[in-house]
């Protein structure tokens, strides 16, 4: 403890914070560690806020960090997806300021301070006057980034969706992937639903999204025979939505995370590359057996 700062008490909203802004629950646990290491060699007898100024640094090094992975995701095999993780086993982002997987998806097509303010303002109910002194803007600059970023996720209109009906789902989804029935497969899809690979070239998955109905129902029902047929699957929620976790081996190999609404699948979300799925395969326990 230094300048009456319990460590313990801001480490997981500075956690959330860094993560929601990297996507990346190993470097927001790095940062967070490197912010404390640059705040106890400091003399801070002079700070006022020695908290907010704690937060400041948090928050400024996930910018960095967001910026110069964004410059270097060029060469990242294949898509890009947020690490996910368990909402049973981490409560570091568990809470009213907790953002669904879908979200932090989307949050990639802004800027790494566009995605800041945003992540300030609406989960964590900063005033534009706290994220300015934050972030070294002006007021007026914080209000502006805030309406560009919500501009581009303006087209994005989803409902919350109740977590039993996120349960019925998936015991659903099982069942008619159990079935190797790709038209019942198709039944609980959109017509414009989307699936997302993430490999990172460390693991075989599709280099670009596959798209359709159809496209999607059988790719998903391929994937299972193929892959799946004699690993555990494991329904859960991971970032507040419905997701199974294949295991095989002892290992989890996929988590595949999907987004709903009440007429079905958007987007599914396919987890792959093994050094996003460490910490979560870490977090949770390994199934006995979800085999029909």
């Amino acid at each position: 403890m230094k300048a009456g700062i319990s460590i313990e008490l801001l480490r997981p909203p500075l956690i959330r914070q860094a993560y929601y802004i990297t996507g990346s629950m190993a470097d927001a646990e790095d940062i967070v560690h490197d912010a404390y290491v640059q705040w106890s060699n400091m003399d801070a007898q002079h700070i006022e806020n020695p908290e907010a100024y704690l937060r400041r640094i948090v928050i400024n090094l996930a910018i960095n960090l967001k910026e110069r992975a964004k410059r270097q995701r060029d060469a990242y095999f294949g898509q890009w997806l947020p690490e996910p993780v368990s909402d049973s086993s981490d409560r570091t982002t568990v809470g009213k300021d907790n953002l669904s997987y879908s979200l932090l998806v989307l949050l990639e097509s802004l800027s790494a301070k566009e995605r800041a303010v945003f992540i300030l303002k609406e989960a964590f109910g900063y005033e534009h006057r706290e994220i300015a002194q934050v972030l070294n803007i002006t007021e007026a600059g914080s209000r502006k980034l805030l309406s560009r970023a919500k501009a581009r996720l303006a087209a994005d209109k989803r409902r919350p969706v109740p977590i039993a009906q996120q349960q019925a789902f998936l015991d659903r989804f099982l069942q008619a992937i159990w079935s190797g029935d790709a038209s019942l497969v198709e039944t609980l899809l959109r017509e414009d639903v989307t699936v997302i690979s993430d490999g990172g070239g460390k693991a075989a998955a599709g280099k670009h999204p596959v798209a359709g109905r159809r496209s999607v129902s059988k790719m998903l029902v391929g994937l299972y025979r193929k892959f799946y047929r004699n690993a555990l699957a494991e329904p859960g929620i991971i970032n507040g939505q419905p997701a199974i976790l294949y295991w095989k081996d002892g290992m989890l190999q996929t988590c595949q995370i999907f987004d709903i609404d009440a007429t079905g699948v958007r987007n599914v979300y396919l987890v792959r590359n093994p050094d996003k799925l460490k910490r979560l395969a870490a977090t949770i326990s390994l199934p006995v057996s979800r085999i029909p």
